[in-house]
């Protein structure tokens, strides 16, 4: 009989978020959070004989958000470039999760083909007493499990 153990489950604080940009690895430690998840996109299937709908799954749409300390002009310079050139910047994020108490073991998640939906270009706010953070919204276009949990 398989049970859960509390030190098994997986902190959200034990890994690392890397982005590949033009050639270039970007360790994101900026990032308080990170997620990427895939819809997919079903065709109801409707047959004589049959009460009930049919799905076909027909494709995909992979998107991801994250929130970050206000503090790097990493993706305002990427949107700043956009404008200026009329190129879009597409990279690759890996996503780590490595909590060493877990006996899941270690994931790592490649997402292919990333692309920014908005970026916040300047802010305040004299109305908190937290370090200022920002939402960005992404798309992609493909993944991999590099390293999937290993015991569950």
């Amino acid at each position: 009989m398989k049970t859960l153990n509390a030190p098994d489950t997986i902190s959200g604080k034990e890994g690392r978020a890397y982005a590949k940009i033009n050639g270039n690895n970007e360790e994101l430690f900026f990032v308080k959070t990170i997620e990427a998840s895939v819809e997919k996109s079903k065709s109801e299937v409707k047959a004589i004989g049959k009460r009930m709908t049919g799905h076909k799954t027909t494709g995909g749409n992979g998107t991801g958000s994250m929130t970050l300390y206000y503090l790097t002009p990493l993706f305002r310079n990427m949107v700043k470039s956009w404008k200026d050139t009329g190129a879009d910047i597409y990279f690759d994020l890996v996503i780590e999760n490595d909590d060493q108490e877990s006996q899941a073991g270690k994931q790592s998640t490649l997402l292919i083909g990333c692309n920014l939906d908005s970026v916040v270009l300047a802010k305040l706010d004299g109305d908190s007493d937290d370090p200022l953070d920002e939402d960005v919204d992404f798309t992609f276009e493909d993944f991999d499990i590099l390293t999937p949990f290993t015991k569950f």
